[in-house]
Parts: C-alpha cells; structure tokens; sequence
C-alpha cells in the first residue's frame, strides 16, 4: 500500500505500478519473470515473454522481500538499476528501460550483507531514500482505524453487516501487540465476520488466543498496563521500571521514541 502510495503521488502516476514478490519464485523463474525471455532460452518455451522490468516502462516496479533474491540475480539487478538496460533470458541484445524501483524487506540489510547474503553495493543502491514503517504495536491510533476499515471491507460483501465491537472485544483488539501487523488484522476481523452473527463482534467471535489472554488476565486477577488510559500506562511503566525509560518502554512494547511522544502526548 506504501508503494503504491508512493507511485500515485510521483509523476509516474499515469504509468503502469508493478509488484512482485522475490521469495515466491524459484531463482530460475525469477530471472524470466523479471527480464522476460526469448524463445527456446529453456525447454517450454514456446514463444517470447515480456519480463516485469519491461512491462513497468514508465513506470514504478515494487520488490518485495528484495533480501530474498539469490545473490546471482542480485548482481543483474545491480547492473539494470546502473545502466538501466537488461538482456532477456537467452537474448543478446540489451534492453533499454526506465522504471523507478521501490524495494522492501522485512530483514536488516546491513545485517545480511555481514552474513554475506546480501551485496553491499546493491544496498547502497536501493536506500537512495530508505523510510522505516513501524511495527502495529507501536501505531496504536491506527488500530482502530484499521478495525474499522476491515470492517467496512467486509461489509460490502454482504454475508454480514457488523455496526461495531462490543467494549470488551475493542478493548482486546487494541491491546494485543499484533506480531503479524496488518496481515493478522485483517486475518482476525475475517474469522470474526466467518464466525460470527448480528451486528456487533464480541470476545467470543474473536480468535482463541484472544480469548484465552483475556480469560488468563481475570484469573490471575492482573490489571495491565495496556488496559488503562495512555497516561496511566506510561505511568504505571515507568513506576514498574523503576524510572528506566528503555525499561519502561520495552514494558510497554514500544520503541523509546514512540514512548516519549506518548509522555508528551498523555501529560504523563
């Protein structure tokens, strides 16, 4: 969605917007579906093929999970991002293109090329302009957004029209730390629209791991941090840190920037 934003505010608006995900081919496809091939560059292929660099002329290509191309392949990437040309799969003659290319990676770059799985002039190539999405967990404000959206998304399908949460759903929702992000959202909001009937979700539509923290929390009889206000959470953080702000925002599951514009914010 990020890149797509990108691609639809940049003068290459009116071209074609490409993706392709690097870890869902095996190195041999990959290199045909990038740079297309001639005919009988390997067995069954019958005819020429337009590779995606070809088919994003004029446009923007995205790669996603960039870090999982092999490093051969990387190399030839390397070499159409400087001379903006590439030779198909059993070709001779190069092609010229001229394609903006966002990349995206879940990994470190920096930490694979010391493990050597990466190379170290493509990723100075491809961080011209490097920008770091956050993890959910630290985007709060925008669960509920997200909730909403999802919600809205699956309204419009018609198999059932949801109005809101109950308190108590909202209220986990927006406490879980979400380690699979949007994906897992939206997957939750799918079950409970599967599961589910009337217009409002509760608890009990919800996943059972929701459940059963839900049920483990009023055993135990805890009160988190997480349940109160923004200001009581930062609060009773820090009094459990000791006043250790790393401490307090590792507690809380944030980043310690996020959790400073949190004290800011909240007054706490």
């Amino acid at each position: 969605m990020v890149a797509r934003a990108l691609h639809l505010e940049s003068r290459r608006r009116n071209g074609p917007f490409v993706a392709v995900n690097c870890a869902a081919f095996t190195p041999t496809l990959l290199e045909s579906e990038l740079f297309g091939h001639v005919k009988g560059a390997f067995t069954g292929a019958l005819g020429a093929r337009q590779g995606i660099f070809a088919q994003a002329h004029g446009g923007t290509l995205f790669l996603d999970e960039v870090a999982e191309l092999p490093l051969d392949l990387q190399a030839k990437l390397l070499r159409v991002l400087q001379e903006r040309t590439f030779v198909p799969v059993g070709g001779t003659e190069p092609v010229a293109v001229d394609v903006r290319v966002i990349a995206a990676t879940h990994r470190a770059l920096r930490e694979e090329v010391r493990a050597g799985r990466f190379r170290e002039d493509l990723m100075f190539r491809l961080r011209v302009v490097p920008l770091f999405l956050p993890p959910l967990r630290e985007r709060r404000l925008d669960i509920d957004l997200l909730l909403r959206h999802f919600v809205g998304e699956y309204n419009r399908k018609g198999f059932r029209i949801v109005a809101g949460f109950s308190p108590e759903a909202m209220r986990v929702l927006l406490d879980h730390p979400w380690p699979g992000n949007v994906r897992e959202l939206r997957n939750v909001m799918e079950y409970a629209f599967a599961v589910g009937r009337g217009p409002t979700i509760g608890v009990d539509e919800l996943p059972p791991e929701f459940r059963e923290a839900k049920v483990s929390s009023e055993i135990r009889g805890e009160t988190s941090p997480k349940r109160a206000s923004e200001a009581a959470r930062v609060r009773a953080a820090l009094e459990e840190a000791g006043g250790d702000i790393d401490q307090a925002a590792a507690l809380l599951q944030v980043s310690r920037t996020t959790f400073w514009r949190m004290r800011k914010r909240s007054g706490a």
